[in-house]
């Protein structure tokens, strides 16, 4: 029997304990081509795309979700969120085959739950990234930016505040992170200072490659800059 690249998985939903479907790709049916300079993957097939089925969405009462949420609930904020769903959730099955549309739909949902239960800002830049990355794929400019700059806010809160401790993300990857958007959203002034406190932790670096990387991706900008300025001689 042929076996399919998209499985569905059955999940309890934290906020209403309801049992739903959600979809996700098998690993082996994924081949990586290279990686964007802000690290996303690219895929050789994008129907198959992780990011498309990143999100959990809760059929019965729209609580979303990534397996990067905390399970515990500040006091008062299940409750909160249950009051801000059930005024304007409709059930909806986000299970099976996804398109961009409905992925990018359930980032949002996900943000708002994110915000609403008050989850770190390093998760919620997580979060603005990937959804930076779907509305890159329909070729979205004006909302790749504006996610992109909300992911720069937030991971710069993190790393101020320091509540990237303890998860997955290391230091390096979000300030290299953080200073590659900085470069997109042509914020170079923001990005030199954090590739320099990027460089400046090289010798006690838990990662050293995303250090190399961040010393390449600067020496290719610059080169690339140096050489727009340059203008061709006429007579």
């Amino acid at each position: 029997m042929e076996v399919s690249p998209i499985y569905t998985k059955s999940i309890t939903c934290p906020l209403c304990n309801h049992k739903f479907s959600s979809s996700k790709t098998r690993s082996r049916f994924l081949k990586i081509e290279g990686h964007q300079s802000d690290l996303r993957p690219i895929y050789q097939n994008a129907e198959l795309d992780p990011n498309l089925y990143h999100v959990h969405v809760c059929f019965s009462c729209g609580y979303s979700f990534t397996e990067d949420f905390s399970p515990y609930f500040p006091p008062n904020t299940k409750q909160r969120i249950q009051d801000a769903l059930n005024s304007n959730w409709k059930p909806q099955d986000f299970s099976g085959v996804r398109q961009h549309g409905q992925a990018i739909a359930s980032f949002k949902l996900a943000i708002f739950c994110a915000l609403l239960k008050n989850e770190k800002q390093v998760i919620i830049a997580g979060l603005y990234l990937r959804l930076s990355w779907l509305y890159s794929t329909i070729q979205s400019n004006d909302q790749q930016k504006r996610f992109q700059r909300l992911a720069l806010h937030s991971y710069k809160e993190s790393y101020s505040i320091g509540d990237y401790t303890g998860t997955k993300m290391s230091v390096e990857r979000l300030l290299y992170l953080a200073a590659d958007l900085s470069l997109q959203l042509s914020e170079e002034q923001e990005a030199t200072t954090l590739f320099s406190k990027l460089i400046e932790q090289q010798n006690a670096a838990t990662e050293p490659r995303i250090v190399k990387l961040a010393k390449e991706r600067w020496q290719t900008y610059r080169a690339e800059k140096n050489s727009q300025s340059i203008q061709p001689f006429t007579s």
